[in-house]
C-alpha cells in the first residue's frame, strides 16, 4: 500500500522556460536539480503550502513532447485571482479561461504553461 503521493512529472523540451513559468509566474520554490543516471535533466518543484513536489524532466532522447489537449492539468489555490491574473498578464501570461465565479464566493481560471500543459487555478470562496 501507498504512504503518499511524492510528486508528479511533467516532461519538457525547454526545461529553463517552464521552470522560469512555475517560479516566476506562480511563485513555486526550486528544490533541486540534478541529472538522473539515465541522462535526465530534473528540476523539482513546490508550493509553499504543499508537500508534494513537481518534477519538471528534459530527456531528450524520448522523442517530442506531445501533450494532448484537456488530458490533465495541475490545480493550484490562489488567494486572489484578479491580483494573479494582473501580475501573470504583465509577464506574458494571460489567462487562457476564466475566471468563472464557482458558486461559492470563489472562482476558478485557467492559465496555460509553456509546451500545452494548462494549470488551474481555483480562488477558494468564504464557504470552502
Amino acid at each position: 500500500m501507498v504512504k503518499k503521493l511524492l510528486h508528479t512529472r511533467y516532461r519538457v523540451i525547454d526545461l529553463e522556460k517552464t521552470v522560469s513559468f512555475y517560479k516566476d509566474v506562480l511563485g513555486l520554490r526550486e528544490i533541486r536539480r540534478h541529472t538522473s543516471g539515465r541522462g535526465s535533466q530534473l528540476v523539482f518543484l513546490k508550493a509553499p503550502e504543499s508537500d508534494e513536489e513537481i518534477e519538471l524532466c528534459k530527456f531528450d532522447q524520448s522523442g517530442p513532447v506531445v501533450v494532448g489537449p484537456d488530458l490533465m492539468h495541475l490545480a493550484f489555490e490562489v488567494d486572489d485571482m484578479e491580483e494573479f491574473a494582473r501580475s501573470a498578464a504583465a509577464k506574458g501570461y494571460p489567462l487562457s479561461d476564466g475566471p468563472h465565479p464557482n458558486g461559492r464566493g470563489g472562482a476558478i481560471a485557467f492559465i496555460d504553461a509553456p509546451e500545452g500543459y494548462e494549470v488551474e487555478l481555483i480562488q477558494r470562496g468564504r464557504d470552502s
